[in-house]
């Protein structure tokens, strides 16, 4: 069974998209993750958001000083896919403005784009944007033999692996000094990834030699080189499958199914399910009709919370890292 483009009716999707981003999207994690900490002051401020609004309509050089900012301008535009790019000397809504030639990127996580679709040569079940379970399996291969080769070859700690709502996966690298790496590293860094390395991959999957060749990780490496490309933003809607760009827990790469990944349509469903639960046993608890209370984050209520928890914990973990650094710095400098 393939997972094709078709299956969504498109036409839902501006009220899908309107309940979706008033009611479900993670608005304090996504700023939260963004934010880094605060630091450097307005690294939040000067990041470039794009928005793809309906009719193909494309903006481009948005920005926002809080999440207060962010989160009333897409409900208000209500896009139909986010793009993230990078952090500029200047606010990128700014950017007609300032003196020509300043308006310069100066950092960006480190991205990866791993589309199935330069897979075609090699699978049989499926071609162009149809997946399967079958042909999945060279995506978990891929993260894999990736995802090692960050850790291990790059000491890479902070990598947030996201798929991205149709046929592909993405990677955003997200410690400091991936974010603040030149351009020219970052072509070195893809181009080293891209060449096959057969004594590690094979040791990650078991595979001959030919099968390797086949699903060693086909990078798109001209996201990764510059560093004022856009990307699609996790927890955006792919447009095409109603599917959500979830975070992926990479420790249980094997199990993640691209297939059970909730649509927009089925998490307004659920949240309408849920929301009538509710007042039903509220009526039957007070005898009478209840008094609608905003109680939990509706995410919760939702099969969104499990991919909302696996970017918390990601979070979680940059969090602890930046404490750690800093307790370390401060016990460096109290002995000098």
């Amino acid at each position: 069974m393939a997972l094709p483009e078709g299956g969504f009716d498109a036409s839902e999707l501006p009220d899908l998209l309107s309940v979706y981003y008033r009611r479900l999207f993670p608005f304090s994690q996504y700023f939260r993750w963004l934010s880094y900490g605060g630091v450097p002051k307005n690294y939040f401020q000067n990041r470039e958001f794009s928005f793809t609004l309906r009719g193909d309509i494309y903006v481009r050089y948005q920005s926002f000083n809080n999440q207060n900012e962010l989160e009333k301008e897409v409900q208000k535009m209500v896009p139909y896919k986010i793009d993230i790019g990078a952090v500029y000397s200047h606010k990128p809504s700014q950017h007609n403005s300032v003196k020509p030639g300043t308006f310069q990127a100066e950092s960006k996580e480190l991205v990866f784009d791993i589309d199935m679709t330069d897979y075609d040569d090699v699978r049989t079940c499926c071609s162009s944007a149809d997946i399967c379970h079958k042909c999945w399996t060279l995506m978990t291969i891929a993260i894999k033999i990736l995802d090692r080769a960050l850790d291990e070859d790059f000491g890479f700690l902070h990598r947030l692996w996201v798929y991205s709502g149709r046929r592909g996966v993405h990677c955003w690298v997200c410690d400091e000094n991936a974010r603040k790496l030149s351009q020219a590293a970052r072509s070195a860094i893809a181009e080293y990834l891209s060449v096959v390395k057969l004594e590690r991959s094979s040791k990650d999957c078991h595979l001959k030699e030919i099968k390797l060749q086949y699903s060693y990780p086909r990078l798109d490496v001209n996201v990764s080189k510059s560093i004022n490309h856009l990307l699609k933003s996790p927890f955006s809607v792919h447009p095409k499958t109603g599917r959500i760009s979830v975070p992926i827990d990479v420790k249980n790469v094997d199990k993640f199914d691209p297939f059970s990944v909730p649509t927009v349509s089925s998490l307004c469903k659920e949240l309408d399910q849920k929301i009538e639960e509710e007042r039903e046993n509220a009526s039957t608890e007070n005898g009478g009709e209840p008094e609608v209370k905003r109680r939990t984050r509706d995410y919760k209520k939702t099969s969104l919370l499990g991919p909302v928890k696996i970017l918390e914990q990601f979070i979680d973990k940059m969090e602890q890292s930046r404490k750690g650094l800093r307790l370390e710095q401060s016990d460096r400098e109290r002995d000098f």
